[in-house]
């Protein structure tokens, strides 16, 4: 299964770095291009920037109800993470296991 990702220029170039070659910077809508993606049986995993994720938010719960994969994990851009941004797998693990990954103490 192939790597991909959806986001902007900046965070591309670091993703391309790291090994993942399958990058999409939208210029409009970052809709058309997760669905072209969920057409592909060769994609396992969707990197999706916050930034991006949040402008999409309601078709991306819709996509995650209707497909088991591509997972789409959401990554900060390159200005780090958004301020009361709910990660979906973060999201998961606390419902799953009852424990807040993301909630620093202190």
């Amino acid at each position: 299964m192939k790597l991909a990702a959806i986001c902007d220029k900046d965070t591309a170039v670091g993703l391309r770095l790291a090994g993942i070659h399958e990058l999409y910077v939208p210029e409009e809508n970052p809709v058309k291009i997760l669905d072209e993606i969920s057409e592909r049986n060769d994609v396992g995993v969707v990197f999706i920037t916050e930034k991006i994720a949040e402008s999409i938010s309601k078709d991306l719960k819709d996509f995650r109800l209707r497909y088991d994969t591509p997972v789409i994990v959401e990554i900060p851009d390159k200005k780090g993470r958004l301020e009361d941004h709910a990660d979906f797998i973060s999201h998961l693990i606390k419902k799953a296991v009852g424990i807040d990954i993301g909630k620093k103490e202190g």
